[in-house]
């Protein structure tokens, strides 16, 4: 297809599913070379728009546009100018890399030497012809976001990018995205929260209940004066944590400790200064003794009137108690 001048543009657009409206977005435009993301927990109505987007389902209300075609109506040219990752890699395992993508190549009646090339993009060179059964599952991500490309779309739709990757593998899909957005590509990204999306996206928005419940512009935020990694002292090395891996900060020994998949590890900061420090980057004071990066929160579950939980999505299921004033102003925030 080469360059073009996609634009996903979302109109007055609702889901209607048994009497209840489980997506509901007025507008939404997406121009072309801009990289934007829609974030929010499993059930916030991501998956209702992904069916939309890409077709499997059709708006009770409103409209949906990929560079000015009906992803329902218009199935041949959706395929043509539209990419899609999916949160599943649906690769071929029975096929290679190389045969995997030469195999796209011939339905949409490109020249095979096109794979080769792309391969190269996605850094699968030398696992061209190597079984899929063998690949780590950020080698699949690659290649998955490889066919998504193949065919040059002037539009992507981008299902948790980075699910299932090595740190490198991040590293190469978001400078392959932003190739992407150089050549006037539209991209939109969907994902369960903002880890690595903040360096890519000319903007960020938070859908909650089918609804865009915030949004913010990376790009365009000042610098705020602070780093944006926190220093921890550890022996005799600084190690340098990224806000977004923090699951959750509590207070303990007049200092902070923070809590990522990892581990516990104790910083030399009390818990007002890194509250401080992580002002911009989504935490919430679930609890006088506790911040909870919003990010990385599955479930508000109340359990009295007055006792209420955050469910984290990490493999534990950690719950983080929520005092009954931050529940109210949590709800107001999120608008829930």
């Amino acid at each position: 297809m080469g360059v073009g001048s996609g634009m996903i543009e979302l109109k007055n657009l609702q889901k209607i599913s048994a009497g209840h409206t489980v997506l509901d977005i007025p507008e939404l435009v997406v121009g072309a070379g801009q990289v934007v993301a829609l974030v929010g927990p499993a059930g916030s109505g991501k998956e209702t728009l992904v069916d939309l987007l890409t077709g499997r389902t059709c708006p009770s209300l409103g409209s949906v546009r990929l560079a000015g075609i009906d992803p329902a109506q218009e199935r041949q040219r959706f395929s043509q100018a539209v990419g899609v990752l999916f949160a599943e890699d649906a690769v071929y395992k029975n096929l290679s890399p190389l045969a995997n993508l030469e195999f796209h190549c011939r339905l949409f009646g490109l020249p095979e030497a096109r794979a080769g090339e792309v391969l190269a993009q996605v850094g699968l060179s030398d696992s061209a012809r190597a079984r899929i059964g063998k690949l780590p599952s950020g080698l699949l991500r690659r290649l998955a976001l490889g066919r998504a490309i193949l065919h040059d779309p002037t539009v992507l739709i981008l299902v948790e990018p980075f699910a299932r990757c090595d740190e490198t593998t991040i590293h190469l899909l978001g400078e392959v995205m932003l190739a992407q957005a150089e050549r006037r590509a539209t991209l939109l990204v969907l994902a369960s929260d903002q880890t690595h999306l903040h360096t890519l996206c000319d903007s960020i928005y938070f859908i909650n209940q089918g609804r865009i419940s915030a949004a913010a512009q990376p790009q365009a935020e000042p610098p705020s004066g602070l780093p944006f990694k926190i220093p921890v002292r550890l022996e005799e090395k600084v190690v340098l944590v990224n806000p977004a891996d923090i699951l959750y900060a509590s207070a303990g020994e007049g200092r902070a400790f923070i809590v990522t998949r990892e581990g516990q590890i104790q910083t030399q900061y009390t818990l007002a200064e890194l509250e401080q420090r992580l002002a911009r980057s989504g935490f919430f004071r679930a609890h006088r003794s506790v911040l909870v990066n919003l990010q990385h929160v599955r479930e508000v579950i109340p359990y009295t009137r007055s006792s209420y939980t955050l469910r984290l999505s990490d493999p534990g299921a950690t719950e983080i108690p929520l005092s009954k004033s931050a529940a109210s102003e949590l709800k107001e925030l999120l608008g829930y």
